[in-house]
């Protein structure tokens, strides 16, 4: 008897669960069994970010993002993922640059967007633009980005200013 195929989204699912716990070997087992054209459907891509993220292979986590960001730009974590991958690779002046691109794209709704740019222009000087992006991801909400903040080494150079707001 011979045992039912597992479907594309099962293996994402399984992969997602298995990334969430740590176990970053399973999820790619999961993910490299996926067959044929359906390795490229949004969906696998975007799990591959995920693992990317969580394995720490930054070379390939910039690659699938910035895949995924150019073939649809409304995917606001494959901009999140190219820039990150990105900055730990200590390339922050590209990672400002695809996160302006990605701005053009997700400035209204994506918090994280701006808590990024705010630590990529800090790391790079610019404390009056940091700060203001900082402000608005803070106002987006989504997250407690001041106690993010204070435990962020790229926000350095604001923290006296982000633990005296209110």
């Amino acid at each position: 008897m011979s045992r039912p195929q597992i479907t594309t989204a099962k293996r994402v699912s399984y992969a997602l669960g298995y990334i969430g716990l740590g176990l970053v070997g399973l999820a790619a087992d999961e993910l490299e069994a996926v067959a044929g054209e359906d390795r490229l459907s949004l969906p696998v891509q975007l799990a591959f970010i995920e693992l990317h993220l969580e394995a720490k292979n930054w070379d390939l986590l910039v690659a699938v993002a910035q895949r995924v960001a150019r073939a649809d730009p409304g995917q606001e974590r494959a901009w999140i993922g190219w820039a990150y991958g990105l900055r730990c690779l200590e390339r922050v002046g590209e990672a400002r640059a695809v996160l302006r691109v990605g701005d053009g794209h997700h400035a209204k709704t994506c918090a994280l967007l701006h808590y990024n740019l705010a630590c990529y222009e800090c790391l790079l000087g610019d404390l009056p633009v940091a700060r203001a992006r900082f402000r608005r991801a803070c106002a987006l909400g989504g997250g407690n980005f001041k106690a993010m903040a204070l435990d962020d080494p790229d926000l350095t150079a604001l923290w006296d200013e982000i633990a005296a707001m209110g």
